[in-house]
């Protein structure tokens, strides 16, 4: 296992940051306030709890940051180095870290990989006729992704996010990696994957670890549907993965619906939430979930605009419909936080029935128990020790 001590305390804002400043989609007049914008929300970040900021694609693309055209230059919408080098500065000068998205399946049509017939030959991407496949057997794209991962952690990033990781070989990141970490070997590295065999891809890729696709879809479904065995069956997957690695786990991001959007009924955000922060894993937040912004993704040309909206120049500009929800979230993460084991903690179901879940989150000697009830009565249900405690309708407790 690879994984870095620091990340057991990681809780990451995940921020677009095309969209996040105006840059993408592109309107007429209206210039972007590139990477400075992220500046004066940093200290949001920090009083949210969170210890990170998990980028989406900053460097110089075609259109929404997945089409690369450069993986050594800021995109010039965000800004240049300079403005690349401030906000690291910025944020670690607050103790948080930064991690960056690494889109190293594809590149866009205007990068100079794409004339390079060795270096792609595997078509398009998932039938994206401007996002073209490299080739990963070729050494040299192997030498061009170690060279872009380390130039960018020497700048003083501190991880990445590897896009799309499923699509690439796992013997690449095998060749690729221990290079990189040969020199960083604090970096944090994650890849996306969706489905399959989330440990024996952490294994074979020697990444840190995975996104938790899985468990997302189990929380939001259990919750929709009144069914808690969907998440019960998830958690003990859940607890198998953590045997090799810690997963990524979400409930948003950048290329889902919006957690407030998803849920049938608002009232579950907070048992989704709490879910997320008192069970095992590295948590990340999609920023203004924390909000209660909403967002439909939808399968069309431009179906993440809605999910990936501009926000304003300070977070003054908030309307204030979301302080109950950001508290909510201030006080899990805050939890979380101060019990820094959750990182590695398995669980164990305690009461289960289709609306009401009790389970067990335990490291070792540590121990917090979650009860949940998604019904709209209110219920009782079994504590440690054999005494009960009542729940309202559509609420959670944690001891």
């Amino acid at each position: 296992m690879t994984e870095a001590g620091w990340v057991q305390h990681a809780v990451w804002w995940q921020v677009y940051p095309l969209g996040f400043a105006g840059a993408y989609p592109v309107r007429p007049g209206v210039h972007s306030g590139g990477l400075h914008r992220l500046q004066a929300w940093l200290d949001y970040a920090i009083e949210l709890g969170a210890s990170g900021l998990l980028l989406g694609p900053i460097f110089a693309s075609e259109t929404h940051g997945y089409d690369t055209v450069d993986h050594l230059r800021i995109d010039p919408r965000l800004g240049g180095n300079e403005d690349f080098d401030q906000l690291i500065a910025a944020a670690h000068d607050r103790g948080l870290r930064v991690l960056l998205d690494g889109v190293f399946n594809h590149v866009g049509r205007g990068h100079a990989a794409a004339a390079r017939e060795s270096w792609t030959g595997r078509g398009v991407f998932e039938g994206h006729d401007s996002l073209v496949t490299l080739n990963h057997d070729e050494p040299a794209v192997a030498d061009y992704v170690t060279e872009v991962m380390q130039h960018w952690l020497r700048r003083g990033a501190d991880g990445w996010r590897l896009d799309a990781a499923y699509a690439v070989p796992t013997g690449f990141w095998a060749r690729v990696l221990p290079r990189v970490r040969a020199e960083f070997p604090e970096a944090y590295i994650f890849g996306e994957v969706i489905h399959g065999d989330y440990a024996a891809f952490v294994e074979q890729s020697t990444v840190d670890s995975v996104t938790q696709y899985e468990l997302w879809k189990a929380i939001w479904s259990a919750l929709n549907d009144g069914n808690f065995f969907e998440l019960g069956w998830a958690l003990e997957r859940h607890n198998s993965f953590l045997d090799t690695f810690a997963p990524q786990t979400f409930i948003g991001n950048h290329d889902v619906t919006r957690i407030a959007s998803q849920l049938t009924d608002e009232r579950n955000i907070p048992l989704a939430l709490a879910i997320l922060l008192t069970i095992g894993g590295t948590p990340s937040i999609w920023s203004g979930d924390e909000q209660g912004f909403r967002g439909v993704k939808e399968e069309k040309a431009n179906g993440d605009d809605a999910i990936r909206p501009e926000f304003p120049a300070t977070p003054a500009e908030l309307a204030p419909y979301g302080d109950s929800l950001r508290r909510l979230h201030q006080d899990l993460i805050g939890l979380r936080r101060r019990h820094p084991w959750l990182h590695r903690a398995r669980t164990r179901q305690l009461h289960l029935t289709n609306e009401q879940f009790v389970y067990e989150a335990f490291d070792g000697d540590s121990r917090l128990v979650v009860a949940l009830n998604a019904g709209d009565e209110p219920a009782l249900v079994p504590t440690v020790g054999g005494g009960k405690v009542e729940l309202a309708a559509r609420s959670w407790t944690a001891s």
